[in-house]
């Protein structure tokens, strides 16, 4: 066991470091995340099917647009394959097109360049949504049952969740080294690509198992909603410690159901 610390670069040097120095069977990934999406709130604990890193990025300079083709595009390097955001479609005032362009113009999301174990030497191949362990995964549907806690007991006070936090085998998940408290973003993440997790070390850790050949999952508990403004969001200063300890549990749990896994080795 290893804590990653925080950051992409921390969770794959780390990630890297325990799969060199140790024989390692599988990765069980665990913390909290920033959630995407309202229909989920603090406490509940998400396990991603696929995750990908959203901070790798192509910055397209200012007057290009979406049928503009980016620098090193046609070497491989970049790709529009998986779009873009535009800074002036969140400009306040979008009814006059003048004052509304932004210089910032656009980013467009890049996929990792990875050199799998099992590949050949020094021939890149592109990844951006990672799967977890087909067993890990389908094992991790036990889990969706458990119950976990709903209040917080102060010292004068006892604040509880607006309902018990739920286990949820989720679509996808998405890291970045960015801490986003921004509601606008997090409701493109959402739209976009499907994001519920959000976190800062997950996706590094995807791909390394995956260039490894290492099979792994990684469950979040949703510490906050991303930006606020949902009665299900709360506040994270207030139920952060039933997010950490639902992360743990919920881990724990996983690890015994994998240990008495009749086709787990």
């Amino acid at each position: 066991m290893v804590m990653t610390g925080l950051s992409m670069l921390n969770a794959g040097l780390t990630t890297q470091m325990l799969l060199s120095l140790f024989r390692v069977k599988g990765i069980v990934h665990w913390g909290i995340a920033g959630n995407a999406n309202e229909e989920l709130q603090i406490g509940d604990v998400t396990i991603p099917e696929h995750w990908a890193h959203l901070s790798l990025w192509n910055w397209q300079r200012y007057g290009d647009g979406k049928e503009n083709e980016l620098p090193l595009e046609a070497a491989g390097d970049y790709t529009r394959e998986y779009g873009f955001v535009n800074f002036s479609d969140y400009t306040v005032g979008q009814g006059n097109p003048e004052l509304s362009a932004n210089e910032l113009n656009s980013i467009w999301y890049q996929p990792e360049e990875i050199f799998p174990a099992s590949g050949k030497p020094e021939e890149r191949q592109h990844a951006f949504w990672v799967r977890a362990s087909e067993r890990y995964y389908a094992l991790a549907a036990e889990l969706e049952g458990m119950e976990l806690p709903r209040c917080v007991n102060a010292t004068t006070t006892t604040t509880c969740l607006p309902r018990a936090p739920r286990v949820a085998r989720v679509s996808k998940g998405c890291s970045g080294s960015v801490f986003v408290d921004n509601a606008r973003y997090r409701q493109f993440l959402l739209t976009k690509f499907g994001c519920t997790p959000i976190d800062m070390e997950s996706a590094a850790v995807a791909l390394v198992a995956y260039q490894q050949g290492v099979p792994f999952i990684t469950i979040r508990s949703l510490s906050d909603l991303a930006g606020g403004g949902s009665a299900l969001g709360n506040e994270a200063s207030t139920f952060i410690s039933i997010a950490s300890q639902n992360a743990v549990d919920v881990m724990l749990r996983f690890v015994s159901l994998l240990k008495d896994d009749v086709g787990g080795h």
